[in-house]
């Protein structure tokens, strides 16, 4: 399921056919190791190298909820150090947070749809500890370099164990304890199978976004070819009474499918033009100190601004100012503001681009390998992520290793499953002593040896019947209480 523009990557090779190449990816299940392999190699040989995916220091937990929101509050009360909870939706991730605040925790949100500045400023108080807890979608991840997350919760499924792994991954990674934690419940398993219905609509009505996309731009039959223009989702929507989620889908498969090019989030820089003159300008200059630093930095990189609008970069004016991103932003709003500048701020914008003439969409070919193959590659992440949500007879470590390919692995006893094992097993060692114990006879605690249990649950199952005082002991020899 890589894009399109990843499966160019190898012409690299062909370019540069004596430059060695090296392949990085974070996990892969053996499956996407071969894909991986097959798309580079390019008739090479190559080596695999993989390191194991365990993380001892992280305890991976599902907890059955009822009430989720309830039981999260509950989880990151009890834990005072970084967390993140992960959400599905971007309404869901401001609503969370703010109840999370309304319960007296100190929570901020996360997510594509938030603007530039915004995101980065909310990213900086989370990592310099000035808030706690961050709820985010998986917008969330890339680049986030903070060691110290003790709890990872998601409070929605992902869609793959794969998404969830590396999720989780972003807790602990200072070595010391953390935890990933699920919530789930029964509404999860319809709500996940409903992804698949809208990750991978209907055939017929892929076709009609196709021909309503065409009505939307006013492209002809036959024409179009190389056209790109800014997509407004929620206006098409609107307009043609669709679903921002399953047109976001259809135009991935048609993307996929060669018919167009869909640049989810194109980034647009800063683009700044003066509205007044070098004149007037040099008489400004006095208001603000800082506001005339950026002015002079402005003046000095970057030409033609009085003629028309030119391409900022705001980190760079910042650096040369010796100031912040944020500030530099705060502060060409203002000009802004007071009419000495226009400024059009960093925005990340929808593109499409037709890759091909315009068809009639009942000619429009989905060939198996953009949609059937691709939704059933899908159907099974997703059966995966539910065994591993619904499972409570196997290591939660174990069962994340084996999906990765690992065979060679043991039970990690801290996961909710070891735990629960290990009180079965505890419970059985019990009964066992309370059966030897039975004849109200003294027995020596060497007899215990004779049953034939694993140390540590025979020591536990010890401890837990003589604090509770279901047995005594004295000078050496075990009695049962009366």
């Amino acid at each position: 399921d890589f894009r399109p523009s990843y499966l160019q990557i190898a012409d690299i090779r062909r370019l540069c056919p004596d430059v060695p190449v090296l392949a990085l990816t974070a996990t892969a299940t053996p499956k996407v190791v071969e894909d991986i392999c097959e798309k580079l190699s390019a008739g090479h040989g190559f080596t695999v190298s993989k390191m194991s995916f365990e993380r001892k220091n992280l305890t991976y937990l599902v907890n059955h909820a009822t009430d989720k929101y309830t039981e999260l509050i509950r989880l990151l009360d009890g834990e005072k150090g970084s967390a993140i909870v992960y959400v599905r939706s971007r309404r869901h991730a401001r609503e969370i947070a703010e109840h999370l605040t309304e319960a007296g925790l100190s929570a901020t949100f996360y997510h594509a749809g938030l603007e530039h500045a915004d995101k980065d400023r909310r990213q900086r108080d989370w990592q310099h500890d000035r808030v706690r807890i961050m709820v985010a979608t998986n917008a969330f991840g890339m680049g986030i370099d903070k060691a110290d997350v003790r709890i990872v919760a998601h409070y929605d499924l992902p869609d793959s164990i794969e998404a969830y792994f590396q999720e989780a991954g972003r807790a602990g990674r200072d070595g010391l304890p953390a935890r990933a934690i699920l919530l789930y419940n029964h509404a999860d398993e319809p709500r996940l199978h409903k992804r698949i219905s809208d990750t991978y609509p209907e055939k017929d009505y892929i076709r009609k976004v196709y021909d309503h996309l065409a009505y939307y731009y006013q492209i002809a039959t036959g024409d179009g070819y190389g056209v790109s223009r800014e997509f407004n989702i929620d206006d098409f929507c609107h307009k043609f009474n669709h679903f921002p989620i399953q047109v976001h889908s259809s135009l991935q498969i048609l993307q996929r499918a060669g018919y167009l090019e869909y640049t989810e989030e194109q980034d647009n820089q800063a683009r700044v033009r003066f509205l007044v003159s070098r004149d007037d300008l040099y008489r400004l200059r006095g208001d603000s100190p800082n506001e005339e630093k950026v002015i002079v930095a402005l003046l000095r990189t970057y030409g033609g601004l009085f003629a028309d609008y030119g391409f900022i970069d705001e980190s760079l004016i910042a650096q040369q100012c010796g100031m912040k991103p944020h500030e530099i932003y705060q502060i060409l709003k203002l000009l802004s503001d007071k009419h000495v500048i226009h400024f059009i701020p960093r925005k990340q914008v929808p593109y499409i681009r037709y890759m091909q003439r315009r068809e009639d969409g009942e000619r429009i070919a989905l060939p198996p390998a953009v949609y059937e193959d691709r939704r059933e590659q899908y159907r099974q992440r997703i059966e995966a992520m539910l065994r591993y949500a619904k499972s409570n007879d196997k290591c939660r470590s174990r069962q994340l290793l084996e999906y990765f390919g690992e065979t060679d692995t043991k039970d990690c006893g801290q996961c909710d499953v070891c735990q629960s094992i290990r009180k079965t097993d505890i419970k059985d060692a019990q009964q066992h002593i309370l059966t030897l114990l039975s004849d109200h006879k003294r027995h020596h605690i060497t007899e215990l040896l004779r049953l034939q249990l694993p140390k540590e649950e025979l020591d536990a199952a010890l401890t837990s019947l003589l604090q509770e005082e279901h047995i005594h002991q004295e000078d050496g020899f075990l009695t049962l209480a009366k």
